[in-house]
């Protein structure tokens, strides 16, 4: 009978432990690659590559959950990381809905942020996600929203009445005020839903109309509508979370700075190339007169208000949440 030796029950000891620290983590997103996911995909290469190995992130694009079910999916740790937007179910995820209000006056990618995370730090947006069992990583910052649309361009308050657009949140609510009729399908039923009729107008930000080929059939586009946008955080399953170590907690928060920088440097490919695209596409740029921006403008405090006073029958703290979001977008400002 051979026994071995110390050396080799050293080395078998050591190759088991370390199998024993490694962590994997199933992420959920969906769609397909593009802009919106590029800083989950550079995180994932960053753990990867700072943990030597030991922390790794599989990212899949619908194969765990649909969109609107993301959140319910952390919350039963289904999977450990997903990213979800707050118009898919805002009656889940009320406080950071704040962040979904038309005309906040947000200008760039980089104010987003900046506003994004003062909310997120708020307690009431923790304790609402701690309710689901999640805690937010990061934010998924996106440009102002213009409309692609199909025959002729809408380019005054009065031509929105009766048009079906697809607008979620704040950005719905303000074309309602206006006579428009918005629906709420999900960023991949948009491209069926235009095609087929059932919207004559789609409102997303650049890199949605790119990857859901609403800009495919598009016969124009508002250059400088800025009704406002959505807010789609990155969250984790607080168990999964906790259960890091020191270690790879620390490479997680670096990793998710350097992730967000490397997402606004993309995007800025994008937005660069953007007038390009809509020439090779066919696609008329229109641009809105301010003074039908301006009438356009006026519907929305009295969504703002509407929002504070949901939130505050809601148990949440509507005005400090607001006041908060209005402070961080005049403190943020670019100069």
């Amino acid at each position: 009978m051979k026994y071995l030796s110390t050396a080799s029950i050293a080395a078998l000891t050591l190759a088991f432990a370390s199998e024993a620290v490694a962590v994997e983590w199933n992420v959920s997103v969906w769609g397909k690659r593009r802009a919106f996911t590029e800083h989950i995909e550079r995180m994932a290469e960053i753990v990867a590559e700072e943990s030597g190995g030991d922390f790794t992130m599989n990212v899949s694009y619908g194969g765990l959950s649909n969109n609107r079910e993301n959140l319910d999916g952390i919350s039963i740790g289904a999977f450990e990381m997903a990213q979800f937007c707050a118009g898919y179910h805002r009656d889940k995820n009320r406080a950071i809905t704040v962040l979904e209000l038309p005309f906040l006056g947000v200008q760039n990618l980089e104010q987003e942020v900046a506003v994004a995370r003062a909310v997120y730090d708020h307690p009431a947006v923790q304790d609402e996600m701690a309710q689901w069992n999640a805690r937010i990583l990061m934010t998924s910052p996106m440009p102002q929203y213009n409309i692609v649309g199909t025959g002729e361009p809408r380019t005054t308050v009065d031509s929105f009445d009766g048009m079906r657009v697809r607008a979620t949140g704040g950005i719905g609510e303000i074309m309602e005020s206006v006579g428009a009729v918005p629906t709420s399908v999900t960023a991949t039923e948009a491209y069926n839903a235009m095609e087929s009729g059932v919207v004559d107008a789609v409102a997303f930000a650049q890199h949605a109309h790119l990857s859901f080929g609403t800009i495919d059939i598009a016969d124009w586009w508002t250059e400088n509508l800025n009704p406002g946008t959505v807010n789609c955080p990155v969250v984790v399953n607080t168990d999964a979370y906790e259960a890091l170590s020191d270690e790879h907690k620390a490479i997680l928060a670096s990793a998710a700075e350097r992730a967000i920088e490397h997402y606004l440097e993309n995007y800025a490919v994008l937005l660069e190339g953007w007038e390009a695209t809509l020439a090779e596409k066919g696609v008329e740029k229109v641009t809105v007169d301010e003074a039908e921006i301006a009438r356009l403008r006026e519907g929305a405090q009295p969504i703002h208000e509407a929002w504070i006073e949901d939130a505050t029958a809601n148990g949440l703290p509507g005005q400090e949440l607001y006041d908060l979001t209005i402070q961080a977008v005049e403190a943020n400002a670019p100069s």
